[in-house]
């Protein structure tokens, strides 16, 4: 991976030449680990203008098994020192004229200690360049979120098996997020979220003391981080009965408008018409007033990446963008359904759409 984050680091600052900028400062973690491999908390990372590097790494801390002879290391001699200022500093020592941070992350406080630590150097802004380089992922990328999944599924699976009636949601959400620790991941991807009864379909919703009951929907959603990269995955099921005729029209009208999501998922394809099939669907069924404001998004080392699947999404998708569709539908005092895949956007000559999340989506009484 060591060549694929040099190679990245200097798609970065051909952007950075491109707009008369001599370095780069780069401080979101998950940019910082994009581009370097790693990020120790608080870490940063400088991007000289010399192709190739060397580009510089600072941090509080040494990290843990960095391996890129483009990329030196610089652990600050205090701890307590902003490893910012320190990169401000040595690019100015450099002879860097402009300095390019990204200005989203930066808090307006540490934006003006850099301005005052070197005032010869003047700070542009680097915008969210290393977000665009994000969009596309390689196959490596791929293969890690596709680990992810497997993951997810494998905990999910397990938990299908055992028995739900007159446990808790928060229990069965710890249950999920220790499974997942134990097939392999980092973690969870994010707060796993278990709605039973009148939660169910809630988007976000927190786990609670309330016990699963028998003819209940249960809505789990949840998500695996692999080497950094994190999947998601979202599931309604009933509980020990067969279900009744309302939840299996909510449940049909929100299958039909995700694989109607998924189904637009091809390179060349506007975001908001992939948003507009899930919406049209769910419209067509009557219940197009409960979605939320997005019906997807995309995933990597964060999870909510762009591009954004919503109605004033601007942009097009492009081939190896991962995203999520994720509609879902909750009545007030009933419950709902939410459905949730990771995919990797492919052409139809590929097969069109590679689903990551395969747990079925049959709606299963357990």
């Amino acid at each position: 991976m060591a060549e694929a984050h040099a190679a990245r680091r200097d798609r970065l600052r051909q952007l950075c030449a491109g707009a008369g900028q001599t370095a780069a400062l780069v401080s979101r973690p998950a940019n910082v680990r994009y581009l370097g491999g790693e990020a120790p908390e608080g870490s940063v990372l400088l991007l000289g203008a010399e192709r190739g590097g060397p580009d510089i790494l600072f941090a509080a801390s040494p990290p843990g098994g960095l391996a890129d002879d483009a990329l030196r290391v610089h652990v600050l001699a205090c701890p307590a020192s902003d490893p910012a200022v320190a990169a401000a500093e040595t690019a100015a020592a450099d002879g860097a004229e402009i300095l390019a941070v990204e200005e989203h992350h930066l808090t307006v406080a540490r934006h003006r200690t850099l301005a005052d630590t070197a005032p010869r150097l003047r700070l542009g802004d680097l915008g969210r360049g290393v977000e665009q380089l994000r969009l596309v992922k390689d196959e490596e990328e791929i293969g890690a979120l596709r680990i992810a999944a497997e993951i997810a599924d494998q905990a999910l699976g397990e938990l299908l098996e055992s028995i739900l009636v007159g446990r808790t949601e928060r229990h069965l959400a710890l249950e999920l997020e220790r499974r997942l620790v134990d097939h392999g991941a980092d973690g969870a991807a994010f707060a796993t979220s278990v709605a039973t009864g009148p939660h169910a379909g809630l988007a976000g919703h927190r786990p609670t003391d309330r016990r699963v009951e028998e003819g209940d929907f249960l809505s789990v959603c949840l998500g695996a981080t692999y080497r950094g990269y994190r999947s998601e995955i979202g599931r309604t099921f009933v509980i020990g009965t067969a279900p009744e005729e309302w939840q299996i029209e909510l449940y049909d009208a929100v299958f039909a408008a995700q694989r109607a999501g998924r189904e637009a998922l091809l390179p060349g394809a506007a975001c908001r018409d992939v948003d507009r099939a899930v919406r049209q669907a769910l419209e067509s069924a009557g219940h197009g007033a409960d979605l939320p404001a997005l019906t997807g998004h995309g995933v990597g080392l964060e999870n909510d990446e762009d591009p954004q699947l919503a109605p004033s999404a601007m942009g097009k998708l492009d081939a190896c963008v991962p995203v999520t569709v994720e509609p879902g539908v909750h009545l007030p005092g009933r419950g709902g359904v939410r459905i949730d895949d990771t995919l990797v956007v492919r052409p139809e000559a590929d097969g069109g759409p590679e689903l990551l999340t395969i747990t079925t989506k049959e709606l299963l009484a357990l």
